[in-house]
């Protein structure tokens, strides 16, 4: 029974259920604040991971235990901290206060609900909710949350909005929004103005430092600059969720994965201005199922070895997912100069619909106004399948290895891949070319196009 204002709680029953990992959801994206088109078919595409050099079938075995020992016992009742009770009015004025006094409550009691009812906006600075808390412990979004639009308050700190740190059996839930209102930033970004200098811009939700999580259902829009980032977690499920910016917003990459191990990421539709799922550094076991993405860049593992840095990316799937005018399906970027490796990686049951650069390794990266020098050091790259990947490509060179040539790409395997070039002009299909630099790769299966030499 509810207390009001002054007891600010609530109890009820409340049962905590195993996900159920094949519910199928959705992302999209528009200037306007619009609702996203409906699902897209993905097809039957059948899981081979145990055919990739045999490491896969033990990696997503054990994937599959270590996710399901995160799912929550029953418990009786659930104790509930709603933002209005702590004075949140959703009026357009600032609610950060009434959020970090439900915070501070909510953190320190058992079974928690942090409630952010629906039919209401509820407007935030930059704030960072910070445990450790009691678990297990709910934060359901019904509503809207959205972002300051002045960029003033970003002052202390203009690379996060919400930052949920230190937390575990942590899960964030519910059919609400997470409204990033970054139109301001994108047009502030050196990338849309080349006039003016280039500034950090907020990445949406961060999650860091954060064990046993589950992130569900929610819906995020026009983020600042990347929507989701998940930095330093383990054991971490993100499901069913729905991100969306317009296909030119700079830097909007839809889920940033980095130096996080065993990850889901499942059933989400993804339509933004950069990758739709970003995998850097420090990332182990990692694995997207279901996805769909476009516009955006695609699904890409890098950029990795940017300023000579060591990066380490390792044991990645991606299975079942279609792309849709994106410039890239699945890419691997590396930048020269860069140590360390990207190894294990799946890419399996895909489709391509007029992506401009279906498949790429590109170990020659250079995102910068000025000429990437040649260096003798590079990324290494191997054990990389390519299975069961079909569509269209919106260039001619629908297959592009373009490796180091001193640290060649490794162990490259194409198995059963038919991709053709569709003109726009007359949108007919004709045969596509595949360009192969510096590549080590055995065929399988039908494999088109193939690199010359490797028919």
């Amino acid at each position: 029974m509810c207390r009001g204002l002054l007891g600010r709680r609530c109890r009820l029953p409340f049962l905590i259920a195993i996900v159920v990992f094949e519910f199928f959801s959705a992302c999209s994206s528009s200037y306007a604040d619009v609702d996203p088109p409906p699902l897209i078919n993905r097809g039957d595409g059948k899981d081979r991971d145990h055919q990739h050099y045999g490491y896969s079938s033990k990696f997503s075995s054990m994937l599959t235990t270590r996710l399901e020992k995160m799912a929550s016992s029953p418990v009786a009742s659930s104790e509930i901290f709603n933002v209005d009770d702590y004075g949140a009015m959703g009026d357009g004025e600032d609610d950060s206060q009434a959020f970090k006094e439900a915070w501070k409550e909510a953190c320190s009691s058992t079974n928690a609900i942090f409630l952010v009812p629906n039919d209401r906006t509820y407007h935030l600075k930059p704030i960072t909710f910070s445990g450790p808390c009691n678990s297990p412990f709910v934060f359901k979004i019904e509503g809207t949350i959205k972002a300051s639009p002045h960029i003033s308050d970003y002052e202390k700190d203009r690379r996060h909005w919400i930052v949920f740190e230190n937390l575990a059996e942590f899960t964030v839930e519910g059919k609400g929004t997470i409204n990033g209102n970054g139109r301001k930033w994108w047009l502030n970004s050196c990338k849309v103005n080349k006039t003016l200098p280039c500034k950090e811009a907020p990445t949406a939700v961060t999650f860091y430092q954060c064990t046993n999580l589950r992130v569900e259902g929610l819906r995020f829009r026009n983020a600042q600059k990347m929507h989701l980032s998940f930095q330093k977690c383990s054991n971490v499920k993100a499901l069913n969720l729905w991100i969306y910016a317009p296909g030119n917003s700079p830097n909007t990459d839809g889920i940033h994965v980095t130096a996080t191990q065993i990850i889901l990421i499942q059933n989400c539709l993804i339509m933004t201005g950069d990758d739709c799922i970003s995998i850097v550094s420090g990332s182990k076991n990692v694995r997207a199922k279901g996805i769909t993405c476009g516009p955006g860049h695609g699904i890409s593992i890098g950029s990795l070895g940017a300023g000579k840095s060591e990066a380490e990316v390792s044991n990645v799937v991606v299975d079942t997912a279609k792309f849709k005018g994106t410039s890239n399906g699945v890419r691997i970027k590396t930048w020269q100069g860069g140590k360390g490796y990207a190894e294990n990686i799946i890419f399996q049951n895909i489709v391509m619909d007029n992506v401009t650069n279906p498949i790429i390794i590109d170990q020659n990266y250079c995102d910068q106004k000025e000429p990437c020098t040649q260096q003798a050091e590079a990324v290494q790259v191997s054990n990389v399948m390519y299975q069961n990947i079909r569509g269209t490509s919106g260039s001619e060179v629908a297959v592009k290895f373009d490796c180091s040539k001193s640290f060649p790409c490794q162990e490259i395997l194409l198995q059963d891949i038919d991709l053709v070039h569709r003109d726009k002009a007359d949108d007919k299909p004709t045969q596509a070319e595949a360009s192969c630099k510096n590549a080590r790769l055995k065929n399988r299966g039908r494999v088109s196009p193939q690199c010359p030499g490797r028919r």
